[in-house]
């Protein structure tokens, strides 16, 4: 198994407001986080970061993951802690109140992913059955368009886009899609904020995975076409690929 992270502030954007790491654990296992700040200057880096922060330490005390279960749960109980301590550290720090971020973290294992989302940060899978995303936004617009008042055509230039309906550190509560999925050799999972996937359609980040690149000159290309598209906001990408078992101690 192999990966790569890579972050970029775009070209508009004066600040970073995005955060990600890929860790792996003693067994190999990695975890993969992309976190998208909001909030404002400072505020949307403090709530990504710190996100990150406490997700990579969290996994640090974890030697191996056996079953599907256990990472649904881990990654369910970690996030909620997470959340909690985010949500509590603006009652110390005014300069941060009202902040929050997306979240999707990912373990992957030699022979399964688990994946936890929230917000609109997405998670896309390509393997033999082609080249899918398999996160559903947490937004203002998906939500028009899964009930029918607008079209997928139509929220793409929607005034409202970047309105997210979940995120994480903005309230006690917090409801976290998670879902396990099957990981094969071969197989690739791609990570990215809004800032790649507002500006990269699917099929150019397709050809860009289906492509003899490593993942270094892979993530570097996604990077790359957002800033041709236009690269308004910040991006992040974070790429695994699944390799075979006898090469799982490997890393990019």
């Amino acid at each position: 198994m192999s990966h790569i992270f890579m972050t970029d502030k775009g070209k508009v954007r004066q600040h970073n407001e995005d955060s990600g790491a890929v860790i792996r654990n003693k067994s190999g296992q990695r975890l993969a986080i992309v976190a998208d700040g909001m909030g404002g200057h400072r505020a949307g880096d403090v709530a990504s970061s710190l996100t990150v922060e406490q997700l990579v330490a969290k996994w640090n005390n974890i030697e191996t993951i056996e079953k599907a279960d256990d990472a649904e749960t881990w990654l369910k109980s970690s996030i909620l802690d997470v959340n909690r301590f985010v949500f509590d550290y603006q009652a110390t720090h005014p300069e941060c109140e009202g902040m929050g971020t997306t979240i999707i973290a990912a373990i992957a294992t030699e022979n399964f992913l688990t994946i936890a989302h929230v917000g609109d940060s997405r998670c896309y899978l390509y393997n033999e059955e082609g080249f899918k995303q398999i996160t559903e936004d947490h937004s203002l617009v998906n939500e028009l368009v899964r009930m029918g008042q607008i079209t997928k055509e139509d929220a793409e230039h929607h005034p409202r886009k970047n309105v997210v309906l979940r995120a994480l550190g903005t309230d006690t509560n917090l409801e976290i899609d998670i879902m396990t999925l099957i990981f094969e050799q071969d197989d690739q999972l791609l990570i990215c904020s809004d800032g790649l996937s507002n500006k990269v359609s699917d099929q150019e980040m397709k050809d860009i995975i289906d492509s003899d690149y490593t993942l270094e000159q892979k993530a570097t290309a996604l990077i790359q076409q957002a800033n041709v598209n236009g690269g308004e906001d910040n991006i992040s990408v974070c790429l695994i690929e699944h390799e075979g078992s006898h090469q799982a101690g490997e890393d990019v």
